[in-house]
């Protein structure tokens, strides 16, 4: 089939899946996009999508880090750090032990073949998480720790695995030489990533003082390609391009505190990763869906083959006790993770994660394998240096697309009932941290007027324009003062014409000082990176409303049919 066609009906399909999931909120949609691609990888309908590994990971799995760390709260990241970084290294150890043993023992795998099979299947998939757990009351502190896991795991994921199979091919592994090489691959890949974020911020800055807001597309197009570059560069030296996409999102994170005036680029982007990130995780389940009948059935043929003679009966048995045993080690290392978060929190006097069973539940069944898993599982080498098979490879490969599948459905069917009867508990902090940084932005924002007010003033001497000045000035005060909704219906007028141009500028200087306010308490880490992001996008909105507005009423050289509200923006 044409790679055009395919592509084309890839996106068609995953159109319809978010559709579907739209009018029928009970049904997963990871789980929805695996059983489409199933259906289409039938016999007789002419798909046979052999997925090529390397390619699979430099086109699907950069980007999705990438705008997961760009988007991850920061100040949650750093608080946080001691149990995601317990979840994301320690787990996976924990993981690639606990699954080698296993492997090794009860499946008679290979002992390098076992632990691949381990570092395979430690990567969780926040993205199904997010998926299935949707708008139920899951604690903010425990999802945080679920996101930043799966942000962090999958490079010492893939590190490891790189490890398992040099040991399976060479037959030799050294423990030290392994730390030594596993601390460069992660420090390189970091060093890698932040110094091209670096760069990027660089080059933004002089695009915008050269081309002001109209460089916006060029922005949008440097951070597109941004997560595919440090992947590349990090691979090309031998270090991981995982973490280096990974850490040039957070760098972006944290240099983008200081552009807070670029709103045409930052909804730009906004709404470009959003939809991206819908479309590469929906092709990415479906692709799963499509390679489930060759798994299948390359793992029974293999199985015959190989003398051991047992049906799917028996490899679903494997696949089952992996899980349990894949989700027992997990349980044991959840509940160590929360009782070092909140020894952290009890330090700094954050919300802790009530640590009750069902919290202990929801975290354990949380750990839905995906994207990295089946990459991974794909990418294992077909054959030994020497020609021969590498042994177990289609057992691993069964096992892994299985245990996918398994955790998906276990946290399809546990989440919702888990999350359901969960009291979340109002994060009061949050409020209060949200309701200073309007009250100081309103501040902010009437001093701006003031001082507009002032300088216009001082430099114009037209008595009406002045007294113009000072009534839309008045109006403006008076909104942020009192926070309400005036409908002041104007009539269309030549004059009133005038008037909206001054009112658009002294309003565009308040709104742009609120911003600024709310960019310096997120420096200074008085609110959270959620929280400015809602506040930011307000603000946005209204002052992209007030740029569509000027722009069509020059078209039109009439104002607009519904009145500008006077009022700054408000949810």
């Amino acid at each position: 089939m044409s790679i055009i066609l395919l592509v084309l009906l890839l996106l068609l399909v995953a159109a319809g899946t978010g559709l579907a999931a739209r009018f029928l909120p009970w049904l997963p949609l990871p789980l929805l996009q695996i059983a489409m691609g199933a259906a289409l990888a039938m016999p007789g309908t002419g798909f046979d999508v052999a997925l090529k590994p390397d390619i699979f990971m430099l086109l699907f799995v950069p980007p999705l880090l990438f705008a997961d760390a760009w988007r991850f709260p920061q100040r949650e990241l750093l608080s946080l750090r001691r149990p995601i970084i317990a979840l994301a290294l320690g787990l996976v150890l924990f993981t690639v032990a606990g699954i080698g043993w296993l492997g090794h023992t009860l499946l008679n795998l290979p002992l390098p073949i076992a632990f691949a099979l381990g570092a395979i299947l430690s990567p969780t998939d926040a993205v199904a998480v997010s998926a299935i757990s949707g708008r139920l009351p899951i604690p903010s502190r425990l999802m945080h720790m679920l996101e930043g896991e799966s942000l962090m795991n999958d490079a010492s994921g893939l590190v490891a695995f790189r490890f398992a199979v040099a040991a399976a091919l060479t037959g030799t592994f050294s423990l030290g030489e392994a730390t030594l090489s596993f601390l460069g691959i992660a420090l390189g890949g970091g060093i890698i990533g932040a110094l091209l974020a670096v760069a990027f911020s660089l080059v933004r800055r002089q695009l915008l003082a050269l081309r002001g807001t109209e460089a916006s597309t060029e922005i949008v197009l440097l951070m597109l390609v941004m997560p595919f570059a440090a992947y590349l560069l990090a691979e090309h030296f031998a270090v991981s391009g995982i973490l280096a996409a990974v850490t040039a999102g957070i760098t972006l994170n944290r240099t983008e505190l200081r552009h807070h005036d670029q709103t045409r680029t930052r909804m730009q982007l906004d709404n470009l990763w959003e939809m991206l990130a819908f479309v590469f995780n929906a092709v990415v389940f479906l692709l799963l869906g499509l390679q489930l009948p060759h798994i299948i059935g390359d793992a029974l043929t293999t199985s015959v083959l190989d003398g051991r003679n047992f049906g799917l009966g028996t490899l679903s048995l494997y696949v089952l006790g992996t899980t349990v045993v894949l989700l027992g080690l997990r349980l044991l290392w959840v509940i160590g993770a929360i009782q070092l978060s909140n020894l952290s929190s009890h330090h700094h006097g954050d919300a802790r994660v009530p640590a009750s069973p069902r919290v202990v539940a929801v975290g354990t069944l949380a750990g839905i394998r995906g994207t990295i898993t089946l990459a991974a599982a794909l990418s294992l080498p077909a054959q030994l240096p020497d020609g021969g098979p590498l042994p177990g490879r289609e057992l691993v490969v069964f096992i892994a697309a299985g245990v996918i599948l398994v955790t998906l459905v276990l946290g399809s069917v546990g989440l919702p009932l888990l999350l359901r009867g969960l009291a979340s508990t109002p994060d009061h902090r949050h409020f209060e941290e949200e309701r200073r940084a309007r009250q100081a932005a309103a501040r902010a924002a009437i001093r701006a007027l003031e001082q507009h007010w002032q300088q216009q003033d001082d430099e114009d001497e037209d008595q009406d324009r002045r007294a113009a000045l000072e009534a839309v000035s008045s109006r403006l005060i008076d909104g942020y003062r009192r926070r309400l909704t005036i409908d002041d219906r104007h009539a269309r007028s030549r004059r009133f014409e005038h008037d909206r141009g001054l009112h658009r500028q002294a309003r565009l200087a308040a709104l742009r000082a609120e911003r600024q306010e709310y960019y310096r308490l997120r420096r200074r880490d008085h609110i959270d990176d959620h929280t400015l992001r809602r506040l930011v996008h307000e603000l946005d909105l209204a002052e992209m409303a007030l740029h569509v507005g000027r722009h069509g009423a020059r078209r039109r050289q009439l104002p607009p049919e519904t009145p500008e509200d006077d009022e700054p923006p408000h949810p």
